[in-house]
């Protein structure tokens, strides 16, 4: 099960490296993580609610939600760019970051569920 979990990770990382690496920040505000985190969530929420109903196999879920998605999102840079914001006393660009990152990744679970009970 482990290899699953690696080789997704390995994917995930690379896409989450070339595409914070693309995706330039507007201003101060981290745009490529703040999208990199939003999608990833769409993600894992969609494969999750669509592995529940679908059955799927669980390798195939390690690989995808726990590898892939994992790899993909990254909290531990989201948390670093809002210490950074605050350290460099853009407080309200910081709080802005997190409250919208929080939000709105919410709404893309909601509606991953919405796309995967209803679609799949």
């Amino acid at each position: 099960m482990y290899i699953f979990v690696g080789l997704g990770g390995a994917l995930g990382s690379l896409l989450r490296y070339f595409l914070s690496t693309t995706i330039k920040s507007q201003g101060d505000f981290p745009l490529g993580t703040f999208l990199i985190n939003v999608v990833g969530t769409f993600l894992i929420g969609l494969i999750a609610f669509y592995a529940e109903k679908n059955n799927l196999d669980s390798r195939l879920v390690l690989f995808l939600k726990v590898g892939f998605c994992g790899g993909f999102t990254t909290f531990s840079t989201f948390a670093f760019e809002i210490f950074n914001l605050g350290d460099n006393q853009k407080f309200g660009t910081g709080i802005f970051y997190a409250f919208l990152s929080i939000i709105l990744s919410l709404f893309a679970i909601y509606l991953a569920r919405e796309i995967a009970v209803k679609a799949f």
